[in-house]
């Protein structure tokens, strides 16, 4: 029934504007096409859902909901949907086309990634992770059939919000299992409650392995023990992955909150793990098999009759070889036939359909050779360059805006896909980012409330310091550009900061009394505090030098530590006349004094000592002790 509906669609025009030209992909939640949009004279591609689902309520509500929000997404890295709907009962989308095909196509002809490549298209996909999640929309279905490559390789993430409205669907494929692949589900997945980003990052582990490996880690017999496993079990990347192994193994530990906190981090992640790799090498990317602008029955033929995969996720690949042919508008023919006959025969079917169209295109003198790129999103020399490439003129139109860095292209027309000539112009509107709005007046604040208010405005903060003799240290004194300034919120303001009185050296005021030294110290913006100490050099109430010593800088209005003389330490000399001479020298040094022993004999008693005891004498005085 499934390849039936197939070739049922073909010739179809859903909305009475996309007329579907080949099959392309299929997979659990529909099959996808090669379509021309009629109204706008563009190739697209159009995923038309499993006819089952019109029939779920609930299917078609979430679907309307989360197709209106992915419409509304504009990401380099997020495949751009153009239109949404549903004809006769049977939900579509209208995508952009991409030619590159998807990562599951090129795992599926044996390729594999280096690890240089594979952290290459990871950083892209977290890119687009990224902008989703800071929009509210989680994925769910991250997988290498959702990640398709345009021409160039770049990377588009497809399917954002189809895994959330499919995940309220009670609609079965024929098989029996449940819509989703199970393959690439974080452990919380199987769980009641609210998913988060982080599921996405986990996923996305998952796909860098296989995308090196050619292998998915954790995948057991059934959907239920393949979650169970990762319960209790992180991702083991191999060895051979080098610094993207630790990237993996953090994004597919089995509890959310030890894994990268969102998107960014992981992105940030994959970008250091890239520096340590070599240059990657261009992607070998699988493509369609052709030029998709030259839909000839040949071309159309070879895509509908393509083998199929053997992995039961591919959503890429069709097999149409049994499936009966139907004539649009009336009864399906069931025709027996070779199977190398099948091509040929819906060749001319096909190209009986194309005459019509392709009359059309003539007849109104189209002669279009090269198809718009999307440049929404892109800054405006990427656009710039991507346009050249296409050998179109570019003309740019300036718009103020909100919430739109300066330089990102916000609007193109003609929009993405749309036939153009070489050499015609394509414009494009450039946000000249936000108005300019007044620099706040944040004088007399501190440094960090200033910072907080100026940032708070957008602007870009830069402290600079300065010397000031009357504000105190980490005050705010003015900004540059000065306050009332309409300044771009995205640009630079200089916060000139206090840095408090520029130091002075400290005078030199040894050598005078203690008061002489107040007034001179007090004459710059000091403040003495005064320290007595003995000096056997310097006269007892003379100034012996300071701390900090003499020309050293030192805030003003601190205090300097005045050092005054006491004059020389006194002892008293001991009496230690009857004491052996061991004894006596023990007393008499440690008091201070040195020991001078005559006639020296151990253990002799001291017979006389000079100076005797109890004179008075400097400390380090010499005391001659006679045995």
């Amino acid at each position: 029934m499934a390849n039936t509906a197939l070739v049922d669609l073909v010739g179809r025009v859903l909305a009475g504007r996309y007329r579907l030209l080949a099959p392309i992909g299929a997979g659990g939640s529909g099959r996808v096409y090669v379509a021309d949009d009629i109204r706008l004279r563009r190739r697209v591609a159009v995923k038309v859902l499993h006819s089952g689902l019109a029939d779920d309520a609930g299917f078609l509500r979430r679907f309307r909901a989360e197709a209106q929000i992915a419409a509304a997404l504009h990401h380099p890295h997020v495949m751009a949907v153009y239109d949404w709907g549903e004809d006769d009962g049977v939900p579509f989308m209208v995508l952009e086309l991409l030619k590159g095909g998807s990562l599951r196509g090129l795992l599926d002809t044996g390729a594999r990634l280096t690890p240089e490549q594979a952290a290459h298209v990871g950083r892209q996909v977290a890119a687009a992770l990224r902008y989703a999640h800071a929009r509210g929309l989680v994925h769910r279905d991250v997988k290498p059939a959702n990640l398709l490559f345009d021409e160039h390789g770049i990377v588009r993430v497809a399917d954002f919000g189809l895994a959330r409205a499919l995940a309220e669907a009670s609609w079965t494929e024929p098989s029996g299992t449940v819509l989703g692949t199970a393959r690439y589900a974080a452990p919380e997945q199987a769980e009641e409650g609210r998913l988060d980003g982080r599921a996405d990052l986990y996923a996305l582990g998952l796909v860098l392995v296989e995308a090196c490996t050619g292998t998915v880690p954790g995948v057991a017999d059934t959907a239920f023990g393949t979650i169970a496993s990762r319960a209790s079990r992180g991702i083991q990347p191999p060895f051979e992955m080098g610094p993207l192994a630790q990237v993996v193994a953090r994004a597919g530990r089995p509890d959310p909150s030890e894994r990268y906190a969102n998107a960014a981090d992981m992105g940030t992640a994959l970008a250091r793990a890239a520096r340590q790799l070599p240059t990657p090498a261009a992607l070998p990317i699988a493509g369609l098999g052709g030029d998709l602008d030259d839909m000839n029955p040949t071309r159309i033929a070879r895509m509908r009759t393509g083998k199929p995969s053997s992995d039961p996720s591919n959503d890429d690949t069709v097999n149409e070889a049994e499936a009966p042919l139907e004539i649009h508008g009336g009864e399906p023919l069931h025709v027996v036939m070779r199977k190398s006959a099948i091509p040929v025969v819906v060749g001319i079917a096909i190209a009986a359909m194309l005459i019509a169209p392709a009359a059309l295109f003539l007849s109104t003198g189209a002669g279009a050779s090269v198809d718009a790129p999307a440049l929404v999103g892109v800054d405006r020399e990427e656009a710039a360059s991507l346009a050249t490439e296409k050998g179109l003129l570019m003309k740019v139109v300036e718009r103020r805006t909100s919430d739109d860095p300066r330089g990102l292209v916000i609007e193109q027309q003609p929009g993405p896909g749309a036939f153009l000539d070489e050499g015609d112009e394509i414009t494009v509107v450039v946000s000249r980012g936000p108005p300019p709005i007044p620099i706040p007046d944040v004088a007399g604040l501190p440094v960090a409330d200033a910072t907080v208010l100026l940032e708070q405005s957008g602007f870009v903060v830069a402290v600079t310091p300065v010397h000031h003799e009357e504000i105190a240290k980490d005050i705010a004194l003015s900004t540059n550009p000065p306050v009332g300034t309409k300044w771009r919120p995205d640009k630079r303001v200089e916060l000139v900061v206090s840095n408090g009185p520029k130091p002075v050296a400290v005078p030199d005021v040894a050598g005078k009394t203690y008061e002489e030294a107040v007034a001179i110290l007090a004459s710059v913006r000091f403040t003495a505090v005064r320290e007595d100490a003995f000096s056997d050099s310097v006269p007892a109430g003379v100034v012996i030098g300071t701390k900090p010593a003499v020309g050293e800088l030192a805030p003003r209005d601190s205090q300097v530590t005045v050092v005054v003389s006491k004059g020389p330490e006194l002892i008293t000399v001991p009496n230690v006349v009857g004491m052996t001479v061991e004894a006596a020298s023990a007393v008499v040094r440690d008091l201070g004094l040195v020991p001078d022993v005559e006639n020296y004999a151990p253990g002799a008693p001291v017979r006389a000592q000079a100076p005797t005891g109890g004179n008075v004498v400097p400390k380090g005085s010499k005391v001659t002790l006679y045995l």
